[in-house]
Order: structure tokens, then C-alpha cells, then sequence
């Protein structure tokens, strides 16, 4: 017989989280934030009414505007993201993708050091709770077409486009 009722963790074990929810070009963006970092950075339907005090979600505030006005190119704020270790590979290989480009899933997996992990890699990429500060949108399909992208493919799209725009201004 399976028990219902709600299992209550010990108070040592709940981790305080705060959130904050802020307007973007893209939306509105819920953040999530430990004492270590940030948590969560997703896209929500959810009107823009709460803020926050703490360090991680400020700084990323920060960051965030600079890089959707365009002077910003990549990511300082510490994560505090919760995966297996193969997930957390993938997530810290899809930081190193520049700025401005794109690579496949096959590549991803390639540089993982597996390319028959495509499949694996593709999954964990679509794990990524960090989205923009942890570039999963930078992976497209092998023919170069927009697959998969939890906020929305035009999102997908609004993000590449606005890179490629920065990078073109930097050439000039």
C-alpha cells in the first residue's frame, strides 16, 4: 500500500530561495537564487511584481540588462544548479560556445567525448534550468534548424539574432 500523505524534510534540510521576477525584452524572467547562486532563470507568463535584495539575483539583474542592450557578451555570476555530473558537464560545455555562434548537438556531444552521447547530451541541454546565463540556446539541429528551447522557439530564435547582432557590431 502506498502511503499519500506528504513526507516532511527536516528544517536543516530546506534551502532558502529567493525570487525575483523581472521584465525582458522576452518577457517576464523568473529567477531563483541560493546562498550560492543562481538556481533558475526561465521565461513565465507571470507579471514582473516581485524583487529581491539578494546578492546573486542583483548582480544577474545586472548582468542581464547589459547583455540585452548589447554590452555584454558572457556571464560572471556564480550557479548553484542541481544535476548528475553529466548534466553539469554538458552545462559547463555549453558555457564555452561563444558568444554569437552555434553548434550542433552532434558537436556537443563530440566535445564531450562521445558522439554517440547525442541523444544524452540533447536531453541534458533541455535539463538546463539557467537558461541565456547557461547558453542552451546556442545548440541547434545538425541542419542548422531551431529545435527544442523551453522558453519557445521564436525566443530560440530573438536570442540568436541578438547575438549575431552584437557580433557584427564588434567587427565594425
Amino acid at each position: 500500500m502506498v502511503n499519500h500523505s506528504a513526507t516532511r524534510l527536516p528544517s536543516a534540510l530546506l534551502i532558502e530561495m529567493d525570487v525575483a521576477l523581472i521584465n525582458s525584452p522576452l518577457g517576464t524572467i523568473h529567477l531563483e537564487a541560493s546562498a550560492i547562486g543562481i538556481t533558475k532563470l526561465i521565461f513565465t507568463e507571470e507579471q514582473p511584481e516581485k524583487a529581491s535584495n539578494n546578492a546573486h539575483i542583483l548582480k544577474c539583474i545586472d548582468q542581464l540588462a547589459a547583455y540585452f542592450e548589447g554590452s555584454r557578451k558572457s556571464f560572471n555570476i556564480p550557479l548553484d544548479m542541481d544535476g548528475t555530473d553529466f548534466q553539469k558537464k554538458v552545462w559547463h560545455q555549453l558555457q564555452n560556445i561563444p558568444f554569437g555562434k552555434t553548434i550542433s548537438y552532434l558537436d556537443l556531444a563530440k566535445q564531450l567525448g562521445n558522439p554517440k552521447s547525442i541523444r544524452a547530451a540533447a536531453h541534458a541541454n533541455g535539463q538546463n534550468t539557467v537558461s541565456i546565463i547557461v547558453p542552451c540556446h546556442r545548440v541547434i539541429g545538425s541542419d542548422g534548424s531551431l529545435t527544442g528551447y523551453a522558453g519557445g522557439l521564436w525566443r530560440k530564435q530573438w536570442l540568436l539574432e541578438h547575438e549575431m547582432q552584437g557580433k557584427q557590431q564588434r567587427l565594425f
